[in-house]
């Protein structure tokens, strides 16, 4: 088994690559170097002679805040790239694993979203990720669209590393605490792309559509600090006092949903996949970062 994976800088794309894949599975990441996502002529013809059984694309442009003022080059790697890779996994009659974002919703509901709430983002890194999505479900059949959020890995620029670079730094942090979602690791990203991947390649009736993942439980992004400098703290490191402020006190280009928690029940029953809490995943990842040091 052949499995194309795009996006081998990213968070998903490093834990892609180091994550324990089943016998027989060879998987090719491709760096920019390698597939340019904003050539789509270059992406109909590395899928077409590349003799794939699967496509993953976790690549995106995930500035959030960046992609207001660079809205052209958000929407290329977001959405056209995706666009390019169903036409072309469609001509080559293989499936296609497309990663997609909370972001696509505006964040009004009560309660976590699911699969088939309305999308309505309020930016522009969500409506790109949203355009992708349409062109990933009208341009292949045989597809899976998995949204995820608030992702975290020792690799990379992320929520978690930024904590720890600023406990390092101030004494004092202000953090919003009025936005609620659900933090995710890369490495049970990438471990649940690869169980739907094999799946999608070995079994031509396996479940397709769209699907949420992300680790148990929701949280603030107050909340979400206060529980990586708990376990700081735990192990002996000085941390910082933490203060809750609003979304109001915190202004930034892009707006973000105040609710992004996601509802994992579907790809629980569909594919047997089991989100563990995302304070385990935080701890784990807070090792790793230790054992790199």
């Amino acid at each position: 088994m052949r499995i194309l994976a795009t996006g081998a800088s990213g968070q998903v794309g490093a834990e892609l690559s180091q994550i324990s894949w089943p016998e027989g599975v060879e998987l090719v990441m491709a760096s920019r170097a390698e597939l340019d996502l904003t050539d789509v002529d270059a992406i109909g013809e590395f899928v077409s002679t590349g003799g794939f059984d699967v496509v993953i694309n976790p690549a995106a442009y995930t500035a959030v805040d960046k992609a207001e003022a660079d809205m052209v080059a958000a929407w290329r790697v977001n959405a056209l790239a995706p666009a390019a890779l169903a036409e072309a996994t469609r001509k080559a009659r293989i499936p296609l694993l497309h990663v997609s974002t909370d972001y696509v919703f505006d964040g009004l509901k009560v309660g976590a979203y699911v699969e088939s709430d309305w999308i309505s983002p309020i930016g522009v890194y969500g409506a790109s990720k949203a355009a992708g999505e349409l062109a990933v479900r009208t341009g292949n059949p045989r597809h899976v669209i998995m949204r995820t959020s608030w992702v975290f890995s020792a690799n990379g620029n992320n929520f978690v590393k930024t904590m720890l670079r600023l406990a390092g730094e101030k004494q004092r942090l202000r953090i919003v605490d009025d936005q609620h979602g659900c933090p995710t690791s890369a490495k049970d990203i990438a471990t649940a792309l690869a169980t739907i991947a094999v799946r999608l390649a070995s079994d031509p009736s396996s479940p397709s559509g769209t699907y949420h993942f992300a680790n148990k439980g929701a949280v603030t992004w107050y909340g979400f600090a206060q529980e990586i400098f708990r376990q700081l703290a735990s192990t002996g490191n000085k941390v910082p006092v933490v203060d809750a402020i609003s979304t109001i006190d915190y202004p930034t280009p892009a707006k973000r949903p105040a609710n992004s928690v996601l509802n994992t029940e579907k790809i629980v029953r569909d594919f047997s996949i089991c989100p563990r809490p995302w304070d385990v995943a935080l701890a784990e990842t807070l090792v790793e970062l230790k054992n790199r040091q």
